[in-house]
């Protein structure tokens, strides 16, 4: 017996992160005012293993299945919609999420999408107040001093030629004296990175500036991010620091290396790449990257694709984990002295049609079930030229965003 699940029009909305629906937030795939929001969960499955992809997407077109869809709108991001936060290793755990009800925006247009026979679910807004939280932080898995040992151990196994670039994570924990409200975290980050992409799936939630994939009709993107200066808040100072990076042959060297994993990984699905030859500088509100925009033209004429197999392709990029990837990765396992997750993980969102956004999950923290402690998690990428200090302060601005929006509920 299949389910409906209709799809209508909404009228003027406020702020995503501001509508009230009947089911409390689930899902959050938010940038600069558009995007997705989902309430309930009217189906959630956990996949793990070398062939996650492939049961994800398995599982998703089974679900589909048994739909009955009636889309009065029509477009990418309307209709039934699946999100998922994979694992950055396949040991640990995936998690996929169809949510009850969504609403969504793009371009001044919102729609609902909800799943049952009853009717149009109400939404409205909602109000946000401050929390006052109290929030006690703590030490992550290795402490700064072991954390810095660990990036010159990274440093000496590169200058050794066992690999070109590694990626190195660190984690902070912390304690808040009351639940964590999801949806005003949102608010806030959403508020303070509008050009990021804010996210939530089972309880990770954070503000990516890195889009892995968009798979829009024929046309996939690929936002590569590698290379990184703090900003100072000093308009004058960080134009220069721009300018700076911009010529920093240590981020260019790590840029390219990341750029160029995602151009191959793509490049057997597209008829056409286009990869320009500078990176530009991305500003977001508290740091400055190194950022270059793949795009191509998916091969009509090859076996049809879609996003879980592009994700597979992608995942991981250098940007993430380095070069060579499968060395990366064991050095990774060896040296970097924590659980990652579905830290560094696809994370993001696709549609009945096989379009859909998928980010890297990066600037984020992980809540227990609580909803009172939280992981915080920031990478740097490590080349021959890094030096420790250096990168323990870029993994600070890393975690700046996650730990202000914390600090102002």
């Amino acid at each position: 017996m299949s389910t409906s699940i209709t799809t209508e029009i909404l009228g003027e909305l406020p702020k995503l992160s501001e509508v009230k629906a009947p089911f409390p937030i689930s899902t959050s795939w938010i940038r600069g005012g558009d995007g997705l929001v989902g309430f309930g969960k009217y189906k959630s499955h956990v996949v793990s293993g070398p062939k996650r992809f492939t049961e994800a997407s398995q599982w998703w077109r089974n679900e589909l299945s048994q739909l009955t869809i009636h889309n009065n709108v029509h477009g990418s991001g309307t209709g039934p919609i699946l999100f998922t936060s994979f694992s950055f290793l396949d040991t640990d755990e995936s998690e996929l999420i169809i949510p009850e009800i969504i609403v969504g925006r793009k371009g001044g247009k919102s729609w609902i999408t909800w799943i049952g026979d009853s009717q149009q679910p109400i939404i409205e807004p909602r109000t946000l107040e401050n929390q006052a939280l109290s929030i006690n932080w703590g030490a992550g898995s290795i402490s700064e001093s072991e954390w810095k040992s660990r990036v010159s151990l990274a440093v000496e196994r590169i200058k050794n030629g066992e690999l070109e670039k590694v990626v190195l994570a660190r984690d902070l924990s912390a304690v808040s004296n009351s639940p964590i409200d999801l949806q005003t975290l949102i608010q806030r980050l959403e508020s303070e990175y509008p050009s990021t992409w804010v996210f939530l799936v089972e309880n990770l939630v954070g503000a990516t500036p890195e889009l892995l994939v968009r798979l829009s009709k024929s046309l996939v993107t690929s936002r590569v991010l590698a290379g990184t200066i703090r900003k100072t808040g000093d308009e004058a100072k960080d134009l220069t620091l721009a300018a700076t990076l911009a010529k920093s042959s240590k981020d260019l060297e790590e840029h390219e290396y990341a750029v160029r994993s995602v151009a191959e990984a793509l490049a057997p699905f597209c008829s056409s790449t286009n990869v320009p030859e500078s990176p530009f500088v991305l500003h977001l509100s508290n740091v400055m990257h190194l950022a270059t925009d793949v795009t191509g033209v998916v091969n009509e004429s090859a076996t049809p694709v879609d996003m879980f197999t592009v994700i597979k392709a992608l995942h991981p990029s250098a940007a993430v984990c380095g070069t060579p990837t499968d060395i990366a990765r064991e050095v990774i396992s060896e040296i970097e002295g924590m659980a990652r997750g579905r830290y560094a993980g696809p994370v993001g969102w696709i549609d009945a049609r096989g379009d859909g956004e998928v980010g890297i999950a990066l600037r984020c923290g992980k809540l227990e079930s609580d909803l009172q402690t939280i992981r915080l998690f920031a990478g740097c990428g490590v080349v021959a030229g890094s030096v420790a200090d250096e990168e323990l302060a870029e993994s600070q601005a890393k975690l700046l965003p996650m730990r202000t929006a914390l600090a102002t509920l």
